[in-house]
Parts: structure tokens; sequence; C-alpha cells
């Protein structure tokens, strides 16, 4: 693969993240009257957003979405990213393009013109460490292929796509299209399943996608169990070797598994004194495995550093890391193969 300027370019929900601490009689009252589920993602509209976000308590708000987190992750391990995802043309907008680009992740989407605000995700997080997600998509999902910028996917090793994306044509039809530049300059595609919810939504697109286009899969044990639609793991697992290249599946406190070419790696959970708050794991486990990879670092090293990533984030409030991960990561003494 030739030199490129970036190691990874990912595509993905442009939000704002509002992190609130609450109680699990709130997530109980919720549920009764919006139907709102512990532990899972729901899609709202404007008017139940800001219905939510006067009912909950005051929380951080910080420059979010799955994609972009992971991003922030990766340069936080000293990578060099790219990030294509769409806000709308007010002060949320702004104050993500600042955000981001603050990290030095290089973001030149054009924002929306039409009024439609910048979408936000509102985490509930329960004492358990349990994250409750309530998300306006915004202007993020009127993201088109037309934004696809070639020249940037085409300087990439890795475009990185996210599955809380994948609803919509237009983000379908930007999704292929990004892997066809990628493919057409020898790089690579890595998707993010996201969550259960999404998968159950678009198991067949998705299937299609894995098989057609992607070469790294992302995914937790029950997303995996959901595409396969197989109620055991290890079932789920066969499925998935004679679908994609590399997958890479998170088990929480289990670990992690790495298939690759029929071979299946096992890597471990690093302890952490004290669960805070689980959201972002998966999305720092992600940053920690493509900054692996991009660097020439074997599979079990790659989840290694996933592993750290993710330890790290869910220590404290919030999806991206507090510390320096380049830092935190120096006293592996990983080095490229």
């Amino acid at each position: 693969m030739s030199k490129t300027k970036y190691g990874v370019i990912a595509l993905g929900n442009a939000l704002v993240d509002i992190l609130s601490q609450v109680s699990d009689e709130f997530i109980e009252e919720q549920n009764q009257e919006h139907g709102m589920e512990k532990g899972a993602m729901t899609l709202v509209d404007e008017n139940r957003a800001v219905d939510l976000y006067v009912e909950m308590p005051q929380g951080t708000e910080t420059s979010g979405g799955s994609a972009a987190n992971t991003m922030a992750g990766f340069a936080s391990f000293g990578g060099k990213g790219a990030f294509i995802g769409k806000v709308g043309n007010g002060e949320l907008g702004k104050a993500f393009t600042e955000d981001i680009k603050s990290l030095g992740i290089h973001y030149t989407t054009h924002p929306l013109t039409t009024g439609i605000p910048t979408g936000r995700c509102m985490i509930l997080v329960t004492p358990d460490a349990q994250r409750t997600m309530n998300t306006f998509l915004g202007a993020s999902v009127e993201l088109t292929a037309l934004d696809v910028d070639q020249a940037l996917i085409s300087d990439a090793q890795i475009t990185y796509l996210e599955g809380y994306l994948f609803d919509r044509e237009n983000a379908k039809k930007a999704f292929t299209t990004a892997a066809r530049y990628a493919h057409e300059a020898g790089r690579k595609i890595a998707l993010t399943l996201s969550d259960p919810f999404c998968v159950d939504r678009h198991r067949s697109d998705f299937l299609k996608l894995v098989e057609n286009h992607v070469d790294i899969l992302f995914a937790n044990e029950e997303e995996i169990k959901s595409l396969f639609m197989q109620q055991n793991f290890d079932d789920a697992i066969s499925a998935i070797s004679e679908h994609v290249e590399t997958a890479v599946i998170t088990r929480s406190e289990k670990g992690a598994v790495i298939i690759n070419n029929q071979t299946c790696y096992k890597v471990r959970a690093l302890p952490v004194d004290k669960v805070i708050d689980t959201t972002g794991a998966g999305d720092q486990f992600a940053a920690g495995f493509l900054h692996g990879y991009t660097q020439g670092y074997s599979l079990e090293e790659c989840g290694t550093l996933g592993a750290l990533a993710a330890s790290e984030v869910i220590s404290h409030i919030g999806p991206r890391p507090a510390v320096s991960l380049a830092e935190l990561s120096s006293s592996l003494n990983i080095k490229a193969a």
C-alpha cells in the first residue's frame, strides 16, 4: 500500500453529545412515558429532543457522534485523521467544527444552509455505568455522496463508516461511493455496526455492504449475533469469517475476539478500578485497533491498544479520552512489525 497523508478518515454523524448522570427511576419513568429502553439507543424527533433536554439533569456538552469519537481517540494516539459529517449552520454546528479541528482532525464538510439544526445525542448514565442514548440526528442525516471527497478518501489508509448513519438512502449511497473511491485507490474500508437497533433495521443492506465492500468489521457480541440471526456467539463468529477479511468483536469484560482469515485471536479486557461510564467504549476500542493497524502492528497488538483505549474511557464520564492515549500506550512497548 502506497504512503498516504491520513491513517483514517471517518464518515459519521456529526453530533453534539450531552451527558447527564441520572437514576434508574428516571429511566423507568421515561420508559413508561416514551418507551426509553435502558442501555439502548432511541431515535427521537426535534420536539422530543427539546423536551428531554429540559427534563434531564444538567450535564456536560461536547462534540460527539460515534465515528467522531473514534477519530478523537485515534488523534489521541498520535494518528493523523479526517472526518466527513454534516452539521447545521448554527452555533452548535460551529461548536462541533471548532472542537473537532482543535484535535488536529481535518474537517471541511460544508454545513447545511436549509435551517435543519445540528444533531445531538442525550446520553443518560445510570449508577451501574450503563448509558441510555436518545439521538436527534438533525443535519447529520443530510450527508450525501456529494459530500464524499474522493481525494481525501484516496489519501487515507482506511475509511471508517459509522453504522448509526446508515439509515437514509443518501447515506447508503455515500457509503458505497466512499467504498468505491477507497478500493479504486487500493485502500481499505472499515465498518462499525454501532448498535443492535441499527442491525435490526437494516440487516439485509448491512449484509450486502459487508459482503461487497467491507474489509474490517467492528461489532459487539449482540450486534454480530443480530446480523447473522444467531443465538449462539460461536455460531455468529463462524458465520462472519466467511464474509469479511477481518472482524473485531468486543465482549465488554470478556475482552474481544479478532477473526482474520479463519484464525481467531482473543484479547483480554484491561482492568479498571471502577467502571464509571461505558459511553464510547466500542468507539475507543476501534480507535486503538485502527491506530495499531495503520502502524503495521500485529492483530493481537492492535487489539491490546483497543482494550487500553476502552479501559481508559470507561473510567470517567464522557466518550473521549481524558488523557493522552499515546502517553498511556508508551509503556506497552508495542512496535511496528
